[in-house]
């Protein structure tokens, strides 16, 4: 079964100390993906696997995409995702984190939502 991680694409925010758990590792991820260029509406899930370092295990894949656009737009949001997603490895994971997830396959979620509008 594979370990989850959704994230409605949002705002970076920085992350200080190694991920202990997935919750915090999703948090790590969905800080320095950023916001990736893209459509509303448009999702991507990429799956893949990290070594106990918290570096990636073999090549990651898009396992499911629902993209709303043009074809450039939606070109340009999975390159955009593909490269936010490298820049993010190897991920900051502590020992046992690390441990416990070695080799096991994780995915990442990213949704594209419609800017909040101020009421």
């Amino acid at each position: 079964m594979a370990a989850a991680i959704v994230m409605a694409v949002a705002p970076a925010q920085g992350q200080q100390t190694p991920a202990n758990s997935l919750r915090e590792l999703q948090s790590a991820l969905i800080a320095c993906m950023n916001r990736p260029p893209g459509p509303v509406g448009s999702q991507l899930t990429i799956v893949f696997a990290l070594k106990r370092d918290g570096s990636l295990l073999g090549k990651p894949r898009i396992s499911q995409a629902r993209l709303t656009g043009t074809p450039s737009d939606q070109r340009n949001f999975v390159a955009g995702a593909i490269a936010a997603f490298g820049r993010c490895l190897p991920a900051r994971i502590t020992d046992g984190l690390g441990g416990a997830i070695a080799g096991r396959i994780l995915s990442v979620r990213l949704v594209v939502h419609p800017p909040e509008t101020a009421a």
